[in-house]
């Protein structure tokens, strides 16, 4: 196989066809998502013709939603993918309730806890959430997902910066109702998955989902690769870019430099496919490492996050 990363960052959308941000985020299958600016910046990286605003607005209509999903890591998801992603990639019962009793929370209760808690509230706060369930920390995250497993709790839109967790009842109309058929959650897991990941193996797509290798086998399927894409963008930190493959794309800096440990991946530039350097905000400016004119790119995103030079 010659270079494959061209390839997969044209999958990626990384030509930015112009397209609204609902229909990004059903192209991208899931946009990675715990840090909800990192996730617009994903989106401005691969569309064109919309602000972060508009991103805003695309959940508070609730045609996209930030839930937990593959990985069990926090998703930008299209609403109607909701039902058959989460019922494949949740996070399980029993994994959510060892990681609360090394906190000191048991109980068989938890459930209808958070259900009490949530349930009418509209979005909470961290801290509000915590209040209502007399809980600190990351006791609160992961009672939370106890919620989220039985598909009764979502993040909703931020307020002042902050996330907040909703009901999905009262966010969406009623509980998420999971895919029942295995199945054909699976089949559509290994199409979606290789229309914006080719080329793409079935490693790679249980390295992405958390999905055992013999469902990834299983869900894998074969889908035309797209013709290479060559370009320069700002990719913001957790990018699908340096986190949809098993193996990462290839850098010219020290891969430490992206990836220095403690989960954390930071915002790379992007040129042809391979990682050349990183940027950042500071001061209301986009600073980069590379010596190649970016100014087009720093611009958009500035325009983007509506940050006024000083």
């Amino acid at each position: 196989m010659n270079d494959p990363w061209p390839r997969r960052a044209a999958a990626q959308l990384l030509d930015r066809p112009r397209t609204g941000v609902p229909e990004l985020v059903r192209e991208l299958l899931a946009v990675q998502a715990q840090d909800s600016r990192a996730a617009a910046l994903a989106l401005r990286a691969r569309g064109a013709g919309f602000t972060r605003h508009d991103v805003q607005e695309a959940i508070e209509r609730r045609e996209i939603v930030r839930a937990w999903g593959p990985r069990g890591t926090l998703h930008l998801i299209r609403t109607d993918d909701l039902p058959w992603l989460l019922s494949l990639t949740r996070s399980s019962t029993a994994t959510i309730a060892r990681r609360l009793a090394q906190l000191g929370v048991t109980g068989d209760d938890l459930a209808e806890r958070v259900e009490k808690a949530t349930f009418g509230q509209g979005p909470l706060t961290k801290a509000e959430l915590g209040q209502r369930l007399k809980a600190e920390g990351q006791a609160i995250v992961h009672l939370a997902a106890v919620a989220a497993e039985q598909g009764r709790l979502v993040l909703g839109p931020d307020r002042n910066g902050k996330a907040t967790y909703v009901h999905t009842a009262d966010w969406l109309g009623a509980p998420i109702a999971f895919e029942p058929d295995r199945d054909r959650a699976l089949r559509e897991l290994g199409l979606r998955y290789a229309r914006c990941h080719a080329p793409a193996t079935p490693e790679d797509l249980a390295y992405w989902s958390g999905l055992s290798l013999k469902d990834a086998q299983s869900a894998y399927q074969v889908v035309p690769e797209k013709e290479p894409w060559e370009g320069i963008r700002l990719l913001p930190a957790f990018d699908e870019f340096l986190l949809g493959w098993k193996e990462r794309a290839p850098m010219t800096v020290p891969p430490a430099t992206i990836a220095p440990g403690g989960g954390i991946i930071r915002p790379a530039i992007v040129k042809d496919g391979t990682i050349i350097g990183t940027w950042s905000i500071e001061r209301n400016k986009v600073v980069t490492s590379a010596t190649i004119p970016l100014d087009r790119e720093a611009a958009e995103i500035t325009t983007f996050l509506h940050i006024t030079s000083k």
